[in-house]
């Protein structure tokens, strides 16, 4: 689900005399990062903007001494007007377990390769600064897919995504015998590398990589993509935002692992059960551009486009 809610600079989000903080997270390890981090810094500092970082990044940043220092903690970002995100997919989800866990909205630079999560590309720091600096930035909500595993019936596992929830095998060698169900109701049972479970925001992530459909941010819908499957029907599908979807890892099999958005993983043993459904709390994404999500999407894939005349008028 996507829900836009204009900040321009005034209104609601006037503040009333407190002082204004960003929180900047970078991938420290890109020069491109640092660099673009500098510059983001300066600028907001001129305009009379606090900065927060992580402490443990702030070592490798050329930061001046007013900058805020704050441990690596899910509630580092609370209190901020916004997070600056500068670097790739894998930074921006990062910045992702910030922002829902404090609220703030998240507004990604891309410094890597697609960046479908992120706004701006690093030629646009400057204009960046300037839409922060004067609230220019509309805020939209995306839905995220909470995430629980349960081991003889017991919960022994909670996660969340923003992107996806993927069940994938642990060996190479060996295939992973799994069942999917759909609301309490089994669907197929299937040899293969895995299922992903996803987010219309993750439609374009891992879920995309396996075969699965391209889905709008706005449609409300989950989505189960079978990866590499050795089956008759083992297809992508979309269900309703409210459906419960589940894949049980076979007895007979060997252990799988359970991946979130890429990033945070868990081992599941034979006859484990992972359950999704749609997320309690929402991740908050800045938008500088009214672009449709086809310009976006034309755009980060480069597709090709040429000979479209358009609807006759």
């Amino acid at each position: 689900m996507t829900t836009t809610q204009a900040v321009e600079g005034n209104a609601a989000h006037e503040n009333t005399g407190a002082a204004r903080t960003v929180f900047l997270l970078a991938h420290t390890g890109r020069p491109a990062a640092i660099r673009s981090a500098e510059r983001v810094v300066q600028g907001l500092l001129r305009s009379g903007i606090g900065v927060r970082v992580l402490a443990e990044e702030a070592a490798d940043l050329p930061l001046p001494p007013s900058v805020e220092r704050v441990e690596s903690e899910q509630c580092a970002a609370e209190g901020c007007e916004l997070l600056v995100v500068l670097g790739g997919d894998g930074t921006l989800l990062r910045g992702a377990d910030f922002a829902r866990t404090s609220g703030v909205p998240m507004l990604g630079v891309n410094l890597g390769r697609v960046g479908f999560l992120a706004e701006a590309e690093r030629d646009d720091l400057d204009k960046v600064v300037d839409r922060v600096v004067t609230r220019a930035y509309e805020v939209e909500e995306r839905m995220t897919i909470d995430v629980l595993v349960r081991n003889n019936g017991n919960v022994v596992h909670t996660d969340w995504a923003l992107n996806e929830a993927s069940v994938e095998k642990a060996a190479r060698e060996r295939m992973l015998e799994v069942v999917t169900e759909v609301d309490g109701r089994p669907v197929s049972r299937f040899g293969g590398d895995g299922v992903v479970c996803a987010t219309p925001t993750g439609s374009t992530a891992y879920a995309f990589s396996a075969g699965g459909p391209v889905v709008w941010p706005e449609v409300e819908a989950l989505l189960m993509v079978p990866i590499s499957a050795h089956a008759l029907f083992a297809k992508p599908l979309i269900t309703s935002p409210r459906s419960v979807l589940a894949v049980e890892v076979q007895p007979k099999t060997p252990h799988g692992v359970l991946w979130c958005d890429g990033r945070r993983t868990v081992e599941l043993p034979a006859g484990a059960r992972v359950e999704v459904r749609r997320g309690a709390v929402p991740v908050r994404l800045a938008r500088l551009h009214h672009a449709s999500f086809t310009d976006r999407l034309v755009a980060k894939f480069a597709l090709p486009v040429a000979g479209w005349r358009g609807a006759p008028h």
